[in-house]
């Protein structure tokens, strides 16, 4: 039996408004699935494979602190009389098995969790620059703890930036304590979204970790929802231990937070000229610095972070925005999907000082193959510059629009006899000859495209009429005007004074709330 026409339509209208809203949430909490952009053949994975184990069980790595010897060696491992330390292939098969997979890693609020695994992706930024753009002159200045917050607080409301990744480092604090516990903590007062920190002393991790417990609740409340986890770079290239870190990820895991064992390398300067051989040596460092973290704790959840970048061998700096690192970058994607593995890597590093066209193309060429090679997390996909060495808050907002087209491209087409609309077809044939009044198109309209925020559709006469701006100075003027009205409230009065009476927090009250 068929429905009366008008009445049927508004219940179609309101089953389609019903089944995109269902959509959003699935997407928001699930991560658009990639995977089809494939730079490795498929054969070629058990070769990297077999090459990373080999590293591993033969090369070993380099400078291995007591606490790494002491864990591999009683894994089964062994310390060679070249200082060498090294992985036999029963241990890493032992690891590779036991790491934890499809686990999720929370914001403070659930609209923000980020679910791993698969293929999923989620886009955020990230960097540790130690620059900032300044909004009013224009030039590179020093970064500050304040800016910190405020890349935080923009970050909050950008709608498809999915986390927030420290993307400042806060030069104006006195020590690396105190550098540590703020960082976290203008990282977590500014958004809902979950955050990944860094430490850059063990010592640092026990206070981190406390504040988490603070804002969550309890430590039990903090490990069945973690809202923040810390990047380390356990491995230096070549096929080194970096101490330090090593400590700060055994303490990372110990206090029930994820970790993102990262490992930057260059092409041609740390690691291989070739893609094959970076990539092969950037997943055996990788994988070292996982089955440590494993072995202190087979319940940790860590982060495969591959992170092989280039270097410009003309003048021998890096080359955040080269194709050929954003085609590695894919590739280490695909291996951490080969393993099963929750993965991240970095695209976006563009080496232009300015939100232009260069930033814009180097840009969209890493964060798009990163993206569609299934990378669970792409950090510095919105906001840097300069080779990661440059922030501008200005760039979150453009880059916003850009994340939003790339993420919609992950999207698969619905192909059913409601979107093939053979029925609308005839009709609108036979009658008005066009479809912007129908109600599926009215119903699909903002549910099914993405509109962007920046971006200028204008004709020109209208676009010249309005100043003829370009997309910086739009961008410039939104920033201005996100920066300031939206001051999170997530952390309320209360808390945040127990948090200033336990921790050294520098970042003033004042900075927090509006003029």
């Amino acid at each position: 039996m068929t429905e009366p026409g008008s009445r049927g339509k508004r219940r179609r209208r309101r089953k389609a408004a019903g089944d995109a809203a269902r959509r959003d949430a699935d997407t928001r909490l699930g991560g658009l699935v990639g995977g089809r952009y494939r730079p490795l053949d498929p054969d070629d994975l058990p070769k990297i494979d077999a090459a990373a184990r080999a590293i591993l069980a033969d090369v070993g790595m380099a400078e291995a602190p007591e606490i790494v010897i002491a864990q591999v060696d009683a894994a089964g491992g062994r310390l060679g009389d070249d200082g060498r330390l090294r992985f036999p292939p029963g241990l890493t098969e032992k690891a590779l098995a036991g790491l934890a997979r499809n686990f999720t890693l929370c914001g403070q609020d659930p609209n923000y969790d980020l679910k791993l695994g698969g293929a999923r992706v989620h886009v955020g930024s990230g960097g540790a620059a130690p620059m900032i753009r300044d909004l009013d002159s224009g030039r590179y200045r020093e970064s500050t703890l304040r800016d910190l917050y405020d890349a935080a607080r923009l970050v909050d409301c950008l709608e498809h930036i999915d986390f927030f990744s420290r993307s400042l480092v806060a030069r104006d604090m006195p020590d690396l304590g105190t550098l540590d516990v703020n960082t976290a903590y203008a990282c977590l007062a500014g958004t809902r979204k979950h955050v990944l920190a860094a430490a850059s002393e063990a010592a640092s991790v026990a206070e981190i970790a406390e504040m988490c417990y603070a804002i969550a609740g309890s430590r039990d409340a903090f490990l069945a929802r973690p809202f923040l986890s810390l990047n380390c770079n356990i491995p230096v290239p070549p096929l080194r231990f970096d101490p330090e870190s090593c400590e700060v990820a055994a303490a990372a895991v110990r206090h029930g937070i994820p970790l993102h064992a990262n490992t930057f390398g260059q092409m041609g300067a740390s690691s291989p000229v070739t893609p094959a051989g970076t990539i092969a040596q950037t997943v055996a460092e990788t994988l070292a610095g996982m089955i440590f973290a494993w072995l202190v704790d087979p319940a940790a959840k860590v982060i495969f972070g591959t992170r092989p970048m280039l270097t410009d061998l003309r003048t021998g700096a890096m080359s955040g925005g080269s194709a050929e690192g954003a085609v590695a970058m894919a590739a280490t994607a695909q291996m951490a999907n080969y393993y099963g593995l929750a993965g991240s890597t970095i695209a976006g590093a563009t080496d232009s000082k300015l939100a232009d066209a260069q930033s814009g193309y180097e840009k969209s060429l890493a964060v798009t193959l990163a993206a569609q090679a299934g990378s669970n997390l792409v950090t510095q996909a919105c906001g840097m510059q300069a080779s990661l060495m440059g922030c501008a808050l200005e760039s979150y907002v453009i880059d916003n629009d850009m994340l939003g087209a790339i993420m919609k491209s992950l999207a698969p087409i619905e192909v059913s006899d409601e979107t093939l609309a053979l029925a609308a077809i005839d009709e609108v044939a036979h009658g008005e000859g066009h479809f912007l009044g129908r109600p599926e198109t009215l119903a699909r309209m903002q549910s099914d495209f993405v509109y962007p925020g920046v971006a200028d559709r204008r004709g020109i006469d209208e676009w010249q009429a309005d100043g003829g701006k370009d997309i910086r100075a739009i961008a410039l003027e939104r920033t201005r005007e996100l920066l300031a009205t939206h001051y999170p409230r997530h952390l309320s009065a209360a808390l945040d004074t127990r948090l200033r009476e336990r921790f050294d927090i520098r970042l003033p009250r004042s900075a927090m709330e509006a003029a």
